[in-house]
């Protein structure tokens, strides 16, 4: 699977997804971090990644059946990149499972 990162979340969160086998991407790394969400949403698109984010606007788009990439959100609050990555671990085989089945927007709190 492919992913990218948005810029409200930390690079780790990428290599952790990659020591797991996934491409990724992290916006910071493309020249994204000051860009429209818009225009992550585009690139995210055109490139056939999964977006992950803490935004909701990305969310509502989503639920708005606007067409464009599968959207894994992210609602765990703030806390460290360690924090992340241990809410994530235990869910992250059925957000994989989720997305291969077509889901378009997973919640992840």
């Amino acid at each position: 699977m492919r992913f990218l990162i948005d810029a409200n979340l930390p690079r780790q969160l990428a290599a952790w997804l990659e020591s797991r086998g996934h491409r990724c991407e992290h916006v910071l790394d493309l020249g994204l971090a000051q860009s429209r969400d818009r225009d992550v949403w585009v690139r995210c698109h055109e490139s056939g990644s999964v977006l992950v984010s803490k935004d909701e606007d990305f969310a509502v788009w989503v639920r708005a059946g606007r067409a464009g990439p599968a959207v894994v959100w992210l609602r765990t609050g703030n806390g460290t990149t360690r924090d992340l990555i241990a809410c994530l671990a235990p869910v992250i085989e059925a957000v994989e499972a989720r997305l291969a089945a077509g889901d378009r927007l997973i919640e992840v709190r």
